[in-house]
């Protein structure tokens, strides 16, 4: 399975091919298709590998690549990252770099089961300036492929590529007066039309991943992919949270936030969760617990640091936060230092916070949650000595914040702008990011 490597620097489905059935599973709405033809040949080769090309550029947005990259892993496709850029290392937003599994043209004759485009701008310009993109992808098109896009690739890529004349799709909302000037522009989260999957933003790449995994592999595949994404069923609402003793957070202008990484910690919480915060424009310092700045992350995804912890604990941070991830968690509950570090962040009153696996993992050991209520991953919240508050997708208790998984991240990165800077700067990244819609 190809992966790709990553640095950091200072499923709601409308489809226009059929009437569909709506079912309510796992948080999310599914459309899924009548029977026919076209889904039981789909459903006979979900067992076969799937090949997935995701072209990313410099300007690329990393929540867009990252979601799309980890989720389809999950369903089992070997995904291929090829760079359109002059290198393999790609300079992504928010101070993301990724460096790619092969360059556009080392892949130009391949054969894909689906390619699928992020957004990003200035990433969606250079995607559609590269000739040999466009030539493999108008070939794969011309196939009969599968093909998606999200953000601003609708609009700046597919539109003037001339691959949804006759289709509907949907953009962010920035850019649907242009994808208006190419096809039928709706403002469905997720649309499907014939061949083709587009989708809005950041806010809205899961559910978009998610709608891809059960066109490749059928409506079962998509529902076991889900299920642990625990993605949330009601996008008009704005975020909420529970909140426990209550305090005002204070902090250095800009706030500065350590988030640690390791090997295995889940690419999806990490990324998120930087790249909320840098929007929000906090300075995150992103720190690799092993004893070299590349880690492999769960889904083979490499991310490098910008420091060792070593280096990292030198230094004070008004804010901890772990992302989760099964072998990060433990690696994290490993690491004398960074246990250190967040035993001296609580006891000097500062904030810290953990998701997925890292609250009953690290927080629950090492007496980081006693006298304080947490939620965590629901396989994991039975290790939580107070399990009262559990089913809550947020938790913040005075100086903690907690939060369950993959699905719950932008709302845990949003509950933290809201603490550090207040709501009406966490709605506005909501948004932006396409997290909420009316």
């Amino acid at each position: 399975m190809a992966s790709c490597h990553i640095r950091f620097h200072p499923h709601t489905l409308v489809s226009t091919n059929f009437t569909p059935k709506l079912k309510l599973n796992h948080n999310r709405f599914l459309f899924s298709p009548p029977h026919s033809s076209s889904s039981t040949t789909i459903t006979a080769m979900a067992s076969n590998a799937r090949k997935v090309l995701v072209p990313i550029a410099d300007g690329t947005e990393p929540m867009e690549a990252v979601i799309t990259i980890d989720v389809l892993r999950r369903s089992g496709a070997d995904v291929t990252v090829a760079s359109a850029a002059n290198s393999l290392s790609v300079q992504a937003l928010h101070g993301v770099k990724i460096i790619a599994d092969a360059s556009v043209s080392d892949v130009a004759n391949t054969a894909f089961d689906l390619v699928a485009l992020p957004g990003g701008v200035p990433g969606v310009d250079n995607l559609r300036d590269s000739a040999v993109l466009e030539g493999l992808v108008k070939k794969h098109v011309e196939d009969g492929k599968l093909y998606a896009a999200v953000c601003a690739a609708p609009a700046v890529v597919l539109g003037p590529w001339g691959l949804l004349k006759g289709l509907k799709a949907t953009c962010h909302p920035s850019f649907t007066e242009k994808l208006a000037s190419y096809t039928t522009s709706v403002e469905s989260r997720v649309q499907l039309d014939g061949k083709v999957v587009t989708s809005r933003a950041p806010g809205t790449t899961m559910e978009f991943a998610v709608a891809i995994v059960e066109q490749l592999f059928g409506k079962e595949k998509a529902d076991e992919v889900a299920g642990p994404l625990l993605m949330r069923s009601n996008h008009s609402d704005e975020h909420t949270f529970l909140e426990l003793n209550p305090v005002e957070w204070t902090f250095d202008n800009p706030p500065k936030i350590l988030v640690p990484i390791a090997n295995g910690t889940e690419e999806m919480e990490a990324v998120i969760i930087i790249d909320i915060l840098r929007r929000a424009k906090a300075n995150v310092v992103v720190a690799s617990v092993e004893d070299r700045l590349e880690v492999a992350a769960s889904r083979q995804v490499k991310l490098e640091a910008n420091i060792l912890l070593d280096e990292a604990a030198k230094l004070s941070y008004d804010l901890i936060v772990l992302p989760g991830g099964l072998g990060g968690a433990q690696a994290f509950a490993n690491s004398e230092t960074l246990v250190n570090l967040l035993k001296k962040q609580r006891e000097s009153n500062r904030y810290y916070g953990a998701i997925c696996a890292s609250p009953a993992l690290v927080l629950e050991p090492h007496g980081l949650l006693k006298g304080k209520k947490a939620t965590s991953f629901p396989a994991l919240s039975n290790k939580l000595s107070d399990q009262s508050e559990v089913e809550n997708r947020v938790v913040v208790d005075g100086n903690l914040i907690t939060s369950r998984g993959p699905g719950t991240t932008i709302e845990f990165a949003l509950v933290i702008v809201e603490k550090l800077f207040g709501r009406k700067l966490a709605l506005e990244l909501a948004n932006t990011t396409v997290f909420t819609s009316s």
